[in-house]
């Protein structure tokens, strides 16, 4: 069963708002598997302005932070009810690697493969693409505390 996710409803799950919600719709979820979402990049971005004036790239952490809610996304679809009412903290990142940069006009693409879960820790590896070249990935760990 695959799920989709407009703007509305992941603002359901992430407590992010703008200019710090990088996740602009779920095209594709299946809870305990994998979760494919969609960053749509603008030059109206607030991070363009400093990140650089002449030559506009999007931050590599901003990269990571979109990739860090796609996973508490797929970590909100899989545990369903069981963990209603956590909130989801990064908790770690290893292995990031960085490719290529990703400009104003971009559809960033960002997937999300859960890898396992032990005591509330969730692991995934994650991807993110642009027209199906690689910019991005790492392993993602959150955390799913009380709210």
């Amino acid at each position: 069963m695959s799920i989709t996710l407009d703007i509305l409803q992941i603002q359901q799950f992430l407590p992010h708002r703008y200019p710090f919600l990088l996740v602009d719709k779920v095209i594709e979820c299946e809870p305990g598997v994998r979760l494919l979402g969609v960053k749509n990049v603008t030059y109206n971005e607030p991070f363009f302005q400093g990140h650089f004036p002449q030559k506009p790239i999007m931050p590599g952490v901003l990269i990571l932070e979109a990739l860090a809610q796609t996973t508490g996304l797929l970590a909100s679809e899989t545990a369903g009810d069981e963990l209603a009412g956590m909130i989801y903290y990064l908790a770690g990142i290893d292995k990031a690697k960085f490719k290529r940069p990703v400009v104003p006009g971009d559809q960033l693409m960002l997937e999300s493969k859960f890898v396992k879960s032990k005591r509330n820790i969730w692991a995934f590896e994650c991807c993110a693409e642009v027209d199906g070249e690689f910019v991005a990935s790492a392993e993602i760990r959150c955390a799913a505390v009380v709210n």
